[in-house]
């Protein structure tokens, strides 16, 4: 749909303010700052306080953190091979591949920060056991943050193609996994597969599992257009994906993460978010957290960028009931996208609260 540039171009005409994003941020930070003279969302609240704020996940999953905080402390492997052989392939594979993931970005984080020795666990872990199918799934994903995390490297496709190699590795121990063909659409995206090549590795991923969130999600990007798509291509497969959505999915919120990969990064007038598709959006990623199980891995992620929309469209009241459900874990959409997470999340808070004060 083009309804964002259609707004755009009447916005321009009808010479309405605009703001780059960066001031966008401060001017929402600094309402928040006002806001929170005003308010009280600890105590009254009951949220918990910025320096406690977990920027590791978007929701609780108390032995993946025990996992992730003894690989750091003692750099042993076992205790998340461990945890990832009893997240089994099959009926807990969005678990699974939330964890593949969390375990890499450990990784990662670790090897960032301490040059040439961080992260050395997940090495040890697949030079003292190979064949755990586990350790080969989280290298592969390890691979791909680091790819990403320069993609003007000259390193980046040698990255990627060995993360491709050790997904077919991983494949292998693990044929009934869907988490490593996930992560090969990610290095596909970063290689620049065709649609042909891509749809092939998509329709894989699918009959394994064809409902799985973060599968979708990792789809979304390539037709983003910020990748190898466009606007409308990624509506569309947001909308099919979700009108063919099973009874429980969580697959109706995708339009959500849709809309918001193609927002301008501009501050338009206010009744952007209040338009028809932004709500229609809104009330469905709604549907879907009402109706998915309350265990659901991804809930968390739907339930942040949810409240930042409700946000933004001051249905205030309805923002804070998202937040309570995640509050205390930030590591999600659209916070993560923000040069300080802590800060941004606050903000957002911050105004929720005194927009449901102010009535």
């Amino acid at each position: 749909m083009e309804f964002l540039f259609i707004l755009l171009a009447v916005v321009i005409v009808c010479g309405f303010l605009v703001v780059p994003a960066a001031r966008r941020r401060r001017a929402l930070q600094d309402a928040a700052a006002g806001a929170g003279a005003a308010v009280d969302p600890y105590g009254a609240y009951g949220f918990v306080p910025p320096e406690r704020l977990d920027l590791r996940l978007p929701g609780p999953d108390d032995d993946l953190l025990a996992a992730v905080g003894e690989a750091r402390r003692t750099q042993d492997w076992k205790p998340a091979a461990d945890l990832l052989s009893r997240t089994p392939a099959g009926s807990a594979d969005e678990l699974r591949w939330q964890r593949v993931q969390t375990l890499a970005g450990a990784a990662a984080q670790e090897l960032a920060e301490t040059p040439g020795t961080g992260g050395v666990w997940l090495r040890h872990w697949r030079v003292v056991a190979p064949e755990d199918a586990g350790g080969a799934a989280v290298q592969a994903e390890f691979l791909v943050q680091q790819a990403m995390r320069n993609p003007s490297s000259q390193d980046y496709r040698m990255i990627l193609e060995e993360a491709r190699t050790v997904c077919a590795e991983a494949t292998r121990l693990a044929p009934d996994d869907v988490v490593p063909h996930i992560v090969a659409l990610n290095v596909a995206r970063g290689l620049g597969a065709s649609e042909a090549e891509f749809q092939s590795l998509w329709e894989t991923v699918v009959s394994r599992a064809p409902g799985h969130m973060g599968a979708h999600l990792a789809a979304l990007r390539y037709w983003s257009a910020s990748w190898h798509g466009s606007q409308d291509r990624a509506e569309d497969f947001a909308r099919r994906a979700a009108a063919g959505a099973a009874e429980g999915s969580l697959l109706p919120a995708l339009p959500l993460f849709a809309v918001h990969d193609h927002l301008p990064d501009v501050q338009l007038v206010r009744s952007l978010f209040q338009s028809a598709v932004i709500t229609d959006a809104i009330e469905a990623a709604q549907f879907a957290v009402l109706h998915a199980p309350q265990d659901h891995p991804v809930l968390p992620h739907v339930r942040h960028l949810l409240a930042w929309f409700l946000v933004r469209a001051e249905r205030y009241g309805e923002a804070l009931e998202q937040l309570h459900k995640v509050d205390g874990h930030i590591g999600a959409i659209p916070w993560t996208y923000e040069q300080d997470p802590v800060a941004a999340y606050t903000a957002f808070r911050a105004m929720a609260v005194a927009g449901a004060q102010r009535g």
